[in-house]
């Protein structure tokens, strides 16, 4: 149980904008005998959660563009909404990328995509990044 809870922290934190790694957590839990089915579940469920923050922070994100503080400039968010509106929400499958991967979820909150079809395709994208580290680790043990 606690392997479970470690690996669905890990891979929450991992799927926010703060550097974490949940392969690694992942790993080290089919290692130390735990199911794979159960780990692949926990990993995907906690970092979709976890993209789902930035997906959240997305949609807040426009409120506050008016702020001296905002970080990003109005150009970025141009290109970024441009960006997305030219691949589409099927870009979501691609949530799981270590680079760009967080931005695209910010963005999909941005553009206002529904949290269903947003939930569907970050779930199976990164369902599919734990799986086939899952395959790796299996075959290497």
């Amino acid at each position: 149980m606690e392997n479970y809870l470690l690996l669905f922290g890990s891979s929450f934190l991992a799927a926010t904008i703060l550097p974490f790694y949940s392969e690694i957590v992942l790993v080290l839990g089919l290692q130390q005998g735990a199911d794979p089915v159960m780990l692949l579940l926990t990993a995907t469920l906690g970092n979709t959660l976890g993209a789902v923050v930035n997906w959240g922070i997305g949609k807040q994100l426009l409120r506050f563009q008016s702020k001296r503080w905002f970080y990003f400039s109005e150009g970025q968010i141009e290109r970024a909404q441009r960006w997305f509106q030219h691949r589409g929400v099927w870009s979501l499958l691609f949530a799981w990328l270590p680079i760009g991967g967080d931005a695209l979820t910010l963005i999909a909150g941005v553009m206002n995509v529904r949290l269903p079809t947003f939930l569907v395709l970050v779930a199976i994208g990164k369902g599919l990044r734990y799986g086939f580290v899952l395959l790796i680790a299996l075959y290497a043990i």
